[in-house]
This record gives C-alpha cells, sequence and structure tokens, in this order.
C-alpha cells in the first residue's frame, strides 16, 4: 500500500547510473571557457539529479593540480583537484574518476557546480544543477479549489490553479495572487534557483499567534518557457501548511531537508 504521504512518482535512476549527454556543455571562469565538449556524461552520484562529467580532453582553459586526496562520489572513487584559469584558482574544485569507478567515467572530470562562474547547455545558462534527462515538469491549468491554511488561519483560498508536476517532489498548487491574503505574509529576501523553472521573484513569510514560519510561500514572475504557465502566480509548501484541494485536506509531504522551493 502507497505511503500516504506519498502522492507522487518516486525517482527511479540509481546511484552510479552514468548516460551521455548529447548537447554542447560548456563552463566559463572570469569570462574565460574553462571546458567545451559534446562528449559530456550525466552520472549520478545521488538519485536527485544528475551532474555532468567532462572528458579532461576537453579542457580549453583549465589546467587540474592534484591535491593528492581520495573520496567515494556516490558513482566510485574520485581524486579531488584544484583548478586554475589564469590568474584564478578554485581550491577542490574538481574530481577526477579514479579505478573502481564506471569504465566510462575515467579519464573524466566532475566539477563543483559553484566551482565554476557559469555552465550552458547549447547557448541557454544552466542554473544549480544540470537538467535530469528522466525528469519532467509540467505545468497544467486546474477547475480545483484550493485554500491554504496554517495555525487556523486562511492564507490563500482560489476557485482554481495551476498544478505543476515535477518528477520525484509534490505536486505544487499556483494560484493566483488575487486570491492570497498578503496582509498576513510577510515578504523575506529568500532567493533561490531552479534548473526546470529559473530564479524566484519572492518568497514570504508567516507569523502566527503561536508561531513564526519562513518562507512558506513563493513566486516566479519569469520562469522558463517550460513552467511558463506559474509566471506570476503564487505557491505554498505542501510540507509546512494545511493545503485543501476540491476540500479535502491532503496529507504534508514529509521534508527532511526544507530545500528550495520547487
Amino acid at each position: 500500500m502507497a505511503n500516504e504521504s506519498v502522492l507522487h512518482p518516486s525517482l527511479i535512476v540509481p546511484v552510479g547510473h552514468v548516460e551521455p549527454v548529447p548537447r554542447r556543455i560548456r563552463g566559463l571562469i572570469g569570462g574565460r571557457v574553462v571546458f567545451d565538449t559534446r562528449r559530456a556524461l550525466y552520472v549520478w552520484e545521488w538519485r536527485a539529479y544528475p551532474q555532468f562529467s567532462i572528458p579532461v580532453e576537453d579542457l580549453v582553459d583549465g589546467v587540474l593540480i592534484d591535491d593528492d586526496h581520495t573520496e567515494h562520489r556516490g558513482a566510485g572513487p574520485a581524486r579531488r583537484h584544484t583548478l586554475q584559469v589564469g590568474s584564478e584558482v578554485r581550491e577542490g574544485a574538481a574530481w577526477v574518476w579514479d579505478e573502481g569507478s564506471p569504465q566510462s567515467l575515467l579519464n573524466t572530470v566532475r566539477f563543483e557546480w559553484d566551482a565554476l562562474d557559469s555552465w550552458f547547455e547549447e547557448d541557454e545558462p544552466v542554473f544549480v544543477h544540470p537538467r535530469s534527462p528522466y525528469s519532467r515538469v509540467d505545468a497544467l491549468r486546474s477547475a480545483s479549489s484550493v485554500r491554504v491554511e496554517l495555525d487556523g488561519v486562511v492564507l490563500a483560498e482560489a476557485p482554481n490553479c495551476v498544478k505543476l508536476f515535477e518528477t520525484g517532489l509534490p505536486t505544487r498548487y499556483y494560484v493566483e495572487r488575487m486570491h492570497v491574503d498578503w496582509t498576513k505574509l510577510r515578504r523575506s529576501d529568500t532567493v533561490t534557483r531552479c534548473p526546470y523553472k529559473a530564479t524566484t521573484s519572492g518568497y514570504w513569510s508567516f507569523d502566527s499567534d503561536t508561531a513564526s514560519h519562513e518562507d512558506i510561500a513563493w513566486a516566479y514572475d519569469f520562469p522558463t518557457i517550460h513552467a511558463n504557465r506559474i509566471a506570476g502566480l503564487a505557491a505554498f509548501y505542501n510540507e509546512h501548511v494545511d493545503l485543501y484541494v476540491d476540500g479535502v485536506l491532503l496529507p504534508r509531504p514529509i521534508d527532511p531537508t526544507r530545500g528550495p522551493a520547487k
């Protein structure tokens, strides 16, 4: 019997899985091209999403300096390297796969995402991490009504919504802002990025008579084309509010990490 708190498809890709990337991948530091490849690999170091692994031969301005340190990185052992690009030095920025890793990963390097200034798939920037070829993000208009309550206070009540379905995550219910009681919410400075939906334009918190609830709602004013139906709408964390859909209270999904808004 399915867990009542899990009402969405689970992730299917096992740790250690490797697949070819059919896209040109580039990474830059200080305007200089670190690598430029059409031979990148996806590698899943954990199930949620992959990383890019780049053939060492496809480094352009990047120079790797062995740190003489080996760790197991999910798919197998890898040696840590410092990355140098001109006068820029990024310590511990790269992991070169070592013996004991899948054969296809040997002579490739996995870079820490934040060690580079920017990443590109073809000519489009990518944020946070690579987009998984096994994940879908679908935003669908729906006649389902939505009511959001917390500590007995109604924060939003909408006659319809846009449901956002994202592989491995709970369904998110986006509502028109006119149906949100903004007098009860407090804007925060939080900003997050999502490789599938772009950069958030706002986060909001709620202070009830009994507790403060940080960053429970968010919005994307300028989402990617794939999620354009959520533009300007607001959503609440299912995990942290009482969410009624068509009058039925949904079970709160388990949220062990409280990651960025999805």
